[in-house]
């Protein structure tokens, strides 16, 4: 017998069976979109709304109501009512050549008060990319500090600084050789004066751009620069194709605020006339003050500032299709 015969055969285990499946639980339902998820963000604006429509909402809707009735200190007093005239109002302000001279002047001085700040900003913001860490920190704590002046306050200082017989202005601008300013009214003429007030709203608002700017500027790429350059770019190329493009939408919205900004100038021209600016110095918002406060005509003031933020609103539009003419090349 071979021991081939002798061995006991091993047995082989059966395969394993793989364990069945648990049941598949049912698919949960579908939950539908309730009908307060739609409502949900219009209830969280519900008071900033509330509170918008009350401090500006009002005012607008009585502005307007206003412009197309006959409203004077009889109305005001209540010795007799308001009477609608329909557009009385604007087509007295439209006939009157005076009203058109403070458009030309206002339109002139919100021009040149944005070119100056904006130019004047953006050299200063390219100017703070080259300077060391300390410079840049202390520029922009005096550009805040200037910034966060009030205007009144400014305006005071701007009117000591010009004074004819104790301003420190024509002190040093005397002391040049051939030039004598003692005693220079710098407010006997309008263009003099108005210079000096868009010197004060340039002043003031040249810090935000400058700000502004200095942000966006970070975000050029210096490879872009870099590569401007090998190309035989030089500096004025690399700002015009590099970094202008890319802070154009920055420039189209800082330009668009100065223009409101500097259309509503108010305080520094109120202020540095003592109240009463002349007729050379009369903006739109002066004027509308003094049509409805001086000559207690409330209603062709208001219709003096709907127009105005009429002028406004073209601004804002043109604004808008600038942005979005923006977003399609983008």
């Amino acid at each position: 017998m071979s021991a081939a015969d002798t061995t006991t055969p091993a047995k082989v285990p059966p395969p394993r069976q793989a364990p069945p499946s648990p049941p598949s639980a049912p698919n949960p339902p579908r939950r539908g979109r309730t009908s307060g998820g739609a409502a949900t963000p219009w209830l969280l604006l519900a008071p900033c709304l509330l509170i918008l429509g009350l401090v500006m909402g009002y005012p607008l809707v009585r502005l307007v109501t206003l412009s197309f009735q006959k409203f004077g200190q009889s109305q005001l007093w209540g010795f007799q009512p308001a009477e609608w005239v329909g557009f009385a109002n604007f087509s007295g302000v439209l006939s009157d050549s005076q009203f058109w001279q403070v458009v030309l002047r206002t339109i002139l001085f919100a021009a040149g008060s944005v070119i100056f700040t904006m130019v004047l900003g953006m050299l200063v913001a390219l100017l703070l990319q080259r300077v060391s860490g300390w410079v840049k920190t202390l520029v922009n704590i005096v550009l805040v500090a200037s910034w966060g002046m009030p205007i009144i306050v400014a305006t005071t200082v701007f009117k000591w600084l010009f004074d004819s017989d104790y301003g420190i202005l024509n002190a040093l601008l005397s002391k040049l050789p051939g030039v004598q300013l003692i005693g220079h009214n710098w407010f006997a003429s309008g263009p003099q004066g108005l210079a000096v007030i868009m010197l004060l709203v340039v002043w003031g608002a040249v810090p935000f751009v400058v700000i502004t700017l200095s942000a966006g500027l970070t975000q050029v790429p210096a490879e872009l620069e870099e590569a401007a350059r090998l190309d035989g770019a030089g500096a004025w190329g690399v700002f015009r194709y590099v970094t202008l493009p890319i802070l154009k939408p920055i420039i189209v919205m800082l330009t668009t605020l100065s223009v409101i900004w500097d259309m509503g100038v108010f305080p520094q021209v109120f202020v540095m006339r003592g109240g009463h600016p002349e007729d050379e110095f009369q903006l739109l918002t002066t004027y509308s003050y003094d049509r409805a406060f001086q000559v207690n005509d409330y209603a062709q003031g208001s219709a003096i500032a709907l127009v105005t933020v009429l002028l406004l609103l073209g601004v804002v539009a043109v604004y808008m299709r600038q942005m979005l003419k923006i977003g399609e090349v983008e």
